[in-house]
């Protein structure tokens, strides 16, 4: 096991949805509305909440399917107008998590969020749930030419944070996150309470360490940055 799993973690970053903030029950929503719009019947939530964490793409392939929706395009411009309107009505931080990130902030350890969902949809979410002015960094999908499972981005809420990857932590509930921070040099954990379709294991991707749920997650990182459990 990593030593930044006792005390040595200097920094800890985030993927967004289903790692830091519950965005399902928006996400999905905004599609099930589309698909009744559209004359389809709409998909359950457990199955829609499952494709959250593959994005806008992911989603329309499950309640679209056989569609060219790269080719054509209007449908990935439908959901995102719809998501966009109610991008965080009902999204919240994971329970137990906002006091995870209050104890990093009042210790002065800097944590941050690197995400593939695009900054005019990241950002208001980040302002919503008043994280921006908290975070020490936002890398969005669209900040850097490349994107996760690309190391690149992980780089750069280093350099933003001003940390080493070798000092850091990423959380994340896709084999994307986990490839991404073990390629930048990162200690890694998986989530097992995100959008995770019932083929993955997560606890197959490589990952340093699984938190099953976010109790467990906020107890491997007070050890990692050597704060007392709250």
């Amino acid at each position: 096991m990593s030593p930044l799993f006792h005390g040595n973690t200097r920094a800890v970053f985030f993927d967004l949805d289903g790692t830091l903030v519950d965005t399902a029950p928006d996400m999905v929503a905004a599609l099930q509305d589309m698909q009744r719009a559209n004359g389809v019947e709409p998909v359950a939530y457990p199955l829609g909440r499952s494709q959250v964490s593959n994005g806008a793409m992911g989603l329309l392939s499950l309640a679209f399917p056989g569609e060219e929706i790269l080719q054509d395009g209007a449908l990935m411009c439908e959901f995102i107008a719809r998501y966009k309107d109610r991008v965080c009505v009902d999204s919240k931080v994971f329970d137990g998590l906002d006091a995870m990130l209050a104890s990093l902030d009042a210790a002065n350890i800097p944590w941050g969020v690197v995400t593939n969902k695009p900054g005019h949809l990241s950002l208001p979410i980040m302002d919503e749930l008043q994280l921006s002015r908290r975070s020490a960094t936002l890398v969005s999908g669209d900040t850097l030419p490349t994107r996760k499972p690309d190391p690149a981005t992980l780089l750069h809420a280093c350099k933003q944070a001003q940390v080493s990857p070798s000092d850091c932590i990423y959380v994340g509930d896709a084999a994307r996150d986990i490839e991404a921070g073990i390629n930048a040099g990162m200690a890694t954990i998986a989530v097992g309470y995100g959008y995770i379709v019932k083929e993955d294991d997560p606890r197959a991707w490589g990952a340093d360490l699984y938190a099953a749920d976010t109790q467990e997650l906020v107890q491997i990182i007070y050890k990692a940055v050597n704060l007392d459990a709250q």
